[in-house]
């Protein structure tokens, strides 16, 4: 394709843009139309040859809204691998205006499950397999205006489909990870446009790549950067076409518009030829895009023809600066230690599944930053569009795979693999939030990396964005990569961790003094293995989310010239995918599957409130304080002040044992009625931060509450309304050990979906629903008739719940909509800008390593400092050649080593560590995640010798993924069994900071 490119700042061309994009909003404020096409289908589950035809009659067919998956009842209900699977059939009648003949139009589909046969009036218009992307079709020429079109789909979600042409099945279609809710499972539209058009960006069937806006030249102090709008323009008028294209900046935010100074350009194409065109403008007062900081702006790219205005597209993008560099992702020139958490890229909810209203997503996405997490990586499938939008509106860094499983593939099943990818940037390359493209869930080849940034630099080449892949830890292609869940350092890319901390608790237990009093860690084994780190209480998932995160934390960007990139926790919210605790689904959320929290999100709010070190000193005690009588145990407090003090019933009990810096242990506690208090103080002793649990009264009433209540709920047939059920004393108070089993009723113009508990079928769909901890939450969905919804709640001995709600109309004409999904929904920006502010401090310096003498394998001694975690040093197994000495370049105080030690999570290692021949430290490695630090006091030297001083201690579980691979535990080699061997990965020698 030919590129054209035009940029302008002097004050005449200004003035002559600013008349030309009044002119032209003037003219035409809407010429192009996006149509919601989501209303108005009927769904049949079943094969019926003849449903593509017009006159076939759907008169007995369910009528439903999309986004709609067949087997919604089952979400949550049934294990993943249960998850229904056929032929599902769908139809809609819709009319187009016929004042619009001549016109062109699409239907952009954001995705289905699994597969999908398209038919308009009868006659086939397309196919879409991998189940994972958006496609497109043109139906221009097959669609009637002014008279009734039908449209039919096939869909298939058989867990073995295979694409049609090569037999091939696709590698993501997995019963692990991909919970099959089969359909069209995500957001229609239809699309009206002149011939003379900005194409959709939808790569597959259409072969179209859209509008691309981005931005160079940022200057973040000064608030102004260089904005291009760059477009794909085809011509399919039957004659050459002279026009001209230019471009609009408008604050999403304030509704203002805020350039109007992108020069106009004219074009002329020939028939049927398309082209690039690009134009910029150098805009100030720019409000970047961060994190907890949705500031979204709408680029109006245009098209005039004869000084008419045929064409406008809307882009919604944003701004921000990245760079990924000395191991770290930095965001408008500040340093950003990355934390989140790697979800489910379904992100489901009971009885519905994926396809819920998009302020639901705003809502589950919004709440991750409210835990104070900057990352969600979608885990194996590219994310659905509703998400990326909504994680730009929230201010959450995305990172977007395209479709994979659990390994590098070849053959067909890459090729896929790279198509989605491309796919996926073409449409999601305008979404600020999308900061990494991840190519594979594991190791991939530097050959296939090489390929996949090939498609990056093709079709985002400006977009500030970092492809990788999981591990890479040698990679010369990857820009980023890390382990699951072992700590990664780097001096250059960012190893940032994939998955950490698996381990499952149930809501419903909070620890062992609660009813239902369930034991610690009891529950069935996993494949023949000890389950009980995925049958937790929630007090101890709490504690393992501060032990796990603190490894991380000690290797923070400040920590030295290798630093780890962050990590993400598994998963944010309850998901129906694979699992290993006693239920029938994962439990290892920090909200369950109603996104109710658990006390492991106020672990990550209070360690992750900073870019990298803690900006906002919080607390929070675990659990409550409704205990019997008798009852002693530890408190534990979660804090990041320096020092934490309990209260009970506003008398001191003293100060807690912190350990892995974030918790406070107060023991043996005796539970008295009342109120129990922790405050955190600095160092010097003055108060941050307080909390307090109250006992609550005996159960009196249930209580009904709405969710987000400012929200309309309009009467499409898909819209969801979420309720809170509490238990609540007569203060109104929640009782937080109550278990009551609660009636429900209905009435009015909503359907009941209900809630999720512990128990038969988990009650997916029962009107019955017990509180757990004295909450609970249930969905209903609006119908297509507008009015009043009364729902009642009822238990013995309470006193009744009751709440009402009224949906309101929502306008469909001829099967179409101008209302959008995401109307209505705003920008969170509650962490306000980026701050200028440095984001850490230096907290100990790196001495650089010039040389190293080995007692064997002296040709491998520098691959324990070479920044490098896929090589190491090792010893020839024998304990008098255990040793390695270091030197560095001058003499400095030292009083820190740092060592990740092959076998790290299963061996400790005795060791001695001398500086210029002087003993610093002797004594045993602990088995962790990585690394290992020494601390001693400073001695001033230049050689650093550390030496094996006894036979290393092996204790390995044999834990096991759950596809049965044994866990990594550092460089894998044949004589790993051999007590006498020193290895080294990486070596770091640090002096204190003056």
């Amino acid at each position: 394709m030919n590129y054209i490119f035009c940029l302008r700042r002097s004050g005449v061309a200004a003035l002559l843009c600013f008349l030309f994009c009044s002119a032209i909003a003037q003219q035409n404020p809407n010429p192009r139309i996006k149509y919601n096409f989501n209303p108005s289908w009927k769904m049949f589950v079943g094969d019926d040859s003849l449903a593509s035809q017009i006159a076939f009659n759907d008169a007995g067919w369910k009528p439903v809204t999309l986004p709609r998956a067949f087997n919604e009842d089952e979400a949550f209900k049934v294990s993943i691998e249960k998850h229904s699977t056929g032929i599902i059939c769908y139809r809609k009648h819709f009319k187009i205006d016929a004042n619009q003949k001549g016109k062109k139009i699409f239907l952009e589909f954001e995705g289905v499950r699994q597969a999908g046969e398209f038919f308009l009036n009868g006659k086939p218009i397309g196919l879409s397999e991998n189940g994972a992307m958006a496609f497109g079709f043109d139906i221009s020429n097959e669609v009637k205006f002014g008279e009734e079109n039908v449209i039919a789909a096939r869909i298939d979600n058989a867990w073995n489909y295979h694409e049609k042409a090569t037999k091939s099945g696709f590698q993501w279609n997995d019963k692990n990870f991909n919970a099959n809710y089969g359909g069209i499972t995500k957001n229609v539209y239809l699309h009206i446009a002149d011939k003379l058009y900005q194409t959709l960006p939808l790569y597959s069937n259409l072969k179209s790549t859209g509008v691309y806006v981005y931005a160079k030249d940022f200057n973040i102090p000064q608030k102004s950067a260089t904005v291009i709008a760059e477009a794909e323009i085809k011509n399919e008028y039957a004659d050459a076409k002279t026009f001209q294209y230019s471009a609009y900046v408008e604050d999403a935010v304030t509704g203002k518009r805020i350039s109007t100074n992108f020069n106009p350009i004219t074009i002329t194409l020939q028939a049927n030829e398309s082209q690039i065109v690009k134009t910029a403008s150098f805009i100030k007062n720019l409000n970047f895009w961060s994190w907890g900081y949705g500031y979204l702006y709408n680029v109006y790219t245009t098209v005039s023809l004869n000084n008419r205005v045929i064409d406008v597209v809307k882009t919604t993008t944003g701004f921000r600066k990245t760079a990924f560099e000395n191991g770290a992702l930095t965001l408008n020139d500040r340093v950003l230690h990355l934390k989140g958490y790697a979800q489910r890229t379904s992100n489901e909810w009971p009885a519905i599944g994926a396809s819920v209203p998009a302020w639901l997503s705003d809502y589950s996405n919004q709440l991750m930053v409210e835990s104070n997490a900057n990352l969600v990586r979608w885990m194996h499938i590219s994310p659905w569009k509703q998400d990326v939008e909504s994680c730009d509106r929230v201010g959450l860094i995305q990172a977007m795979p395209a479709g994979d499983s659990e390994k590098d593939v070849e053959g067909r099943r890459w090729e896929q693999r790279k198509e989605v990818m491309r796919d996926a940037i073409i449409y999601n390359r305008n979404n600020p939030s999308i900061i990494f493209y991840e190519s594979g869930n594991n190791q991939i080849s530097d050959q296939h990396m090489k390929e996949m940034k090939t498609i990056r630099n093709m079709y985002d080449a400006h977009g500030g964005r970092a492809i990788g892949s999981r591990n890479m830890l040698a990679s010369k292609e990857a820009e980023y990569g890390g382990e699951m869940l072992y700590i990664n350092k780097s001096a250059s890319k960012p190893m940032w961790q994939m998955e950490y901390s698996r381990d499952e608790a149930l809501r419903k237990y909070w620890d062992e003094f609660s009813p239902p009093y369930h034991k610690e860690g009891e529950g069935p084994t996993h494949n023949g293995q000890d389950a009980s780190t995925y049958n937790r209480n929630q007090d101890t998932q709490a504690i393992e989310n501060i032990t796990r995160w603190f490894e991380y934390w000690k290797e923070r960007p400040g920590t030295g010239k290798r630093v780890n990139g962050g990590g993400v926790n598994i998963i944010f919210s309850e998901s129906n995918t694979h699992h290993r605790g006693a239920e029938n689904f994962r439990r290892s959320g920090e909200v369950d599957a109603l996104r109710i929290i658990k006390d492991g999100f106020y672990a990550h709010q209070i360690m992750w409130d900073g870019w990298v070190d803690v900006e906002k000193p919080r607390i929070h005690i675990i659990g409550h304080w409704n205990y019997k009588e008798g009852v002693s145990k530890n408190i534990s407090v979660m804090s990041s002040a320096d020092k934490v003090e309990l209260f009970l019933n506003g008398k001191s009990l003293g100060f807690g044992e912190q350990s892995n810096r974030f918790l406070y242990t107060f023991k043996n506690v005796t539970w008295k009625a009342g109120t129990i208090s922790a405050i955190g103080y600095d160092a010097k002793g003055k108060k941050l931060c307080e909390t307090k649990h109250e006992t609550a009264g005996e159960p009196f009433a249930v209580k009904l509450s709405q969710i987000n209540p400012a929200k309309s709920l309009f009467a499409n047939g898909a819209d969801l309304a979420l309720i809170e059920v509490e238990v609540v004393d007569a203060k109104g108070n929640r009782c937080p050990t109550a278990l009551n089993e609660i009636q429900f009723s209905l009435t009015g113009e909503a359907e009941w979906r209900g809630g999720m508990a512990q128990g038969p079928d988990n009650y997916i769909l029962s009107k019955t629903l017990p509180v757990e901890c004295g909450v609970n939450r249930f969905l209903i969905r609006s119908t297509l008739t507008a009015g009043n919804i009364v729902v009642n709640a009822n238990a013995n001995g309470l006193k009744e719940g009751s709440i009402s709600l009224k949906s309101i109309p929502f306008e469909v004409k001829d099967g179409l909509a101008l209302q959008l999904p995401s109307y209505g929904l705003v920008s969170n920006l509650s962490r306000g800008a980026t701050p200028s502010s440095p984001s850490f401090t230096v907290t100990r310096k790196a001495l650089t390593i010039i040389n190293a003498t080995a007692g064997a394998n002296q040709e491998k001694a520098n691959a324990s400092y070479d920044d490098n975690e896929a090589s190491d040093w090792v010893n020839d197994g024998k304990l008098a050649t255990a040793w390695i000495e270091y030197e560095i370049a001058n003499t400095s105080n030292i009083n820190e080593v740092t060592l990740k030690l092959n076998n790290f999570r299963t061996r400790t290692y005795p060791i001695s560590i001398s500086i210029d021949g002087k003993e610093a430290f002797k004594g045993n490695t602990t088995r962790n995640l990585g690394y290992f630090t020494a601390n001693f006091k400073a001695i001033a030297g230049k050689k650093i010798k550390i030496a094996l001083a006894d036979q290393v201690e092996i204790q390995d579980d044999n834990s096991k993924e759950v596809n049965g691979k044994k866990l990594d535990d550092g460089v894998a080699r044949k004589e790993a069994d051999t007590k006498g061997s020193l290895a080294i990965i990486e070596a770091e020698i640090y002096s204190p900071v003056k």
